[in-house]
């Protein structure tokens, strides 16, 4: 007999069954060989194709009809069926939902069983019961792995029939929801990206594809440092003890919250102090911002940033604040800040940029007209509004479905 979960359905009282997974699943893996690879055919799914629940096909292989044939006399995956990755990202689950057209490597396959509900088995080798056993189970030096053994030794443990297909759904609502806000969040995204570039001109262009009705005149380019002045303003006081770091995801954040930890020097006085509203620019190279990005102030009264960037607010009452925010992140400024780029040279990591050459010669384009940066801005902020709640949204459900897999699950056989 075996142990009971701390929640439980209304109407459930019998102990669990536990068995080795081998007793209740065929549990397989996939080919041992490495076949020929070619541009097109059959895609071969190796254990880092195995994702968040699907198959992804981000750098996958191919191999031939021949190849996919032979491997499929032992290994072939059918619907219903779950893989698990076995090397590198062991322990990702998918559960294959319609017909596959794949072979695999490196991956377990653990065959539908009359035993137990597959959709409950799937939910239960994401929980912590599984993960300690598959932890403890992990060969290898730097590439760790398991073997198929040790997945054929995996303790499960199950309820009646009826309990395990409520417990099964349950989970099953739960990632649609958190599939559903993910969507939508990813969506978002790819409009508000869209029409950052659409509603603002192309380089050289006097208007934009993209325009709400009413407004016609052709925009303007600014000077940065028409608009704005550099901000050199020093923590000399110790006015602020918040230390800053600008992330291109994120914008200007608390480094306790990036980091975990303070990377800043103890004394910090020698440090800009940066008020709320103003805008600074990050050198540094990250994923998607191959020439650093531009953040306004936005979360905080004030706080220090380190001399290494460049800060600077803006004087001119022709520019919208909001709308120049939202110009920073189309990126088409990269296209002037790259002519001023010192071409391979960096300061600590930085990009070695000339300060005078930044605001005399990087373009702001505006419309002449205020009430059009702020729509634009409006439409773009509310944008980053329905990414943030969907985001939000998700994380949620997905720290309530841990919870739940914690607790809806035997902790111990």
């Amino acid at each position: 007999m075996g142990n009971t979960p701390n929640i439980r359905f209304k109407g459930f009282t019998d102990d669990w069954e536990q068995r080795k997974l081998g007793e209740v699943s065929d549990v397989r893996d996939g080919t041992h060989d490495s076949p020929k690879y070619q541009s097109i055919g059959h895609p071969f799914v190796t254990s880092k194709n195995v994702k968040n629940g699907y198959i992804t096909y981000d750098d996958i292989q191919y191999i031939s009809d021949e190849d996919f044939a032979e491997i499929n006399k032992r290994s072939k995956v059918d619907i219903n069926d779950i893989l698990m990755g076995m090397i590198g990202t062991i322990g990702n689950m998918a559960l294959i939902r319609t017909e596959p057209d794949f072979a695999i490597k490196n991956v377990a396959l653990i065959k539908d069983t009359k035993q137990i509900n597959y959709l409950y088995l799937y939910h239960l080798l994401q929980s912590p019961f599984i993960e300690k056993q598959l932890t403890s189970g992990m060969d290898g030096g730097t590439q760790k792995f398991v073997s198929l053994g040790n997945v054929r030794n995996l303790n499960v443990i199950y309820p009646s029939d009826i309990e395990q297909d409520k417990i099964g759904c349950y989970f099953e609502k739960l990632d649609h929801l958190i599939t559903l806000h993910q969507r939508k969040c990813d969506e978002t995204k790819k409009l508000k990206k869209f029409m950052l570039q659409k509603m603002f001109p192309k380089k050289d262009a006097k208007k934009p594809e993209i325009r709400f009705a009413g407004f016609t005149d052709d925009w303007e380019q600014r000077k940065l440092g028409e608009i704005c002045q550099r901000v050199i303003r020093k923590n000399k006081n110790n006015e602020s003890d918040l230390p800053l770091t600008i992330a291109s995801q994120y914008g200007l954040i608390d480094q306790r919250d990036f980091f975990n930890k303070v990377v800043a020097a103890k004394d910090m006085s020698n440090y800009y102090l940066l008020r709320k509203g103003e805008f600074a620019y990050n050198k540094s190279y990250s994923n998607g911002f191959e020439y650093g990005s531009i953040k306004r102030l936005n979360a905080y009264e004030q706080g220090c940033l380190s001399t290494l960037y460049i800060c600077f607010e803006i004087t001119s009452d022709e520019v919208d604040s909001d709308y120049l925010e939202c110009f920073f992140d189309t990126l088409k400024w990269y296209g002037d800040l790259s002519m001023i780029c010192a071409e391979g040279a960096r300061n600590h990591g930085l990009l070695n940029v000339d300060i005078k050459a930044f605001f005399a010669d990087i373009n702001v384009s505006t419309p002449t007209n205020l009430k059009e940066q702020r729509k634009i801005a409006t439409y773009l902020n509310n944008l980053d509004h329905l990414i943030t709640l969907h985001q939000r949204k998700c994380d949620k459900l997905k720290k309530f479905k841990k919870y739940m897999l914690q607790n809806m699950f035997p902790q111990k056989g």
